[in-house]
C-alpha cells in the first residue's frame, strides 16, 4: 500500500472560486490528478523504483511520468494501466487509495475548520 500523502496543502491560484460558497473556500479538496500522482508516486517509491526505471518499464517518458506524479497532467486510462501493469498492481488499487486520499484530506480539512482556536495568554514577568 502506498503511503498517504496529504496534497491538501498545495495552493490552486489557478481554480476560480466564484460562485462557491464560504464553507467550500475554506475547505480546499485536492483534484483527483493530484491525489492519483501522488499515489503513483507512493507506489513507485514502495517499489524502490526510479521515476526513468518505471517509465521505461511503462513505455512513457520520464518527463511526462514525472509531471503526472505531480499531479501536473491528467492520466488516460490507458496511460493509468500501463503505469500500473509495470508497477505490478491494479488499476483499482490506485484509484481507491487515491479516493481515501482524498477523503483523509476532506476529513481532516473539516476537522480543522470546525475545531475553534482559543488564545494563547502568554504571562509577562
Amino acid at each position: 500500500m502506498a503511503k498517504h500523502t496529504s496534497v491538501l496543502e498545495k495552493e490552486r491560484p489557478d481554480v476560480d472560486l466564484a460562485g462557491v460558497d464560504a464553507v467550500s473556500t475554506t475547505l480546499a479538496e485536492p483534484l483527483l490528478r493530484e491525489a492519483l500522482g501522488a499515489t503513483l508516486r507512493g507506489f513507485r517509491e514502495d517499489s524502490h523504483r526510479t521515476l526513468r526505471e518505471l517509465a521505461v518499464a511503462a513505455n512513457v517518458s520520464p518527463g511526462y511520468l514525472s509531471e503526472l506524479e505531480r499531479g501536473r497532467k491528467e492520466v488516460s486510462s490507458e496511460l493509468l494501466a500501463s503505469v500500473c501493469m509495470a508497477l505490478g498492481i491494479r488499476v483499482s488499487q490506485v484509484i481507491i487509495e487515491a479516493a481515501a486520499m482524498m477523503a483523509f484530506d476532506a476529513a481532516a480539512a473539516e476537522l480543522t475548520a470546525a475545531t475553534p482556536v482559543e488564545p494563547v495568554s502568554v504571562a509577562s514577568h
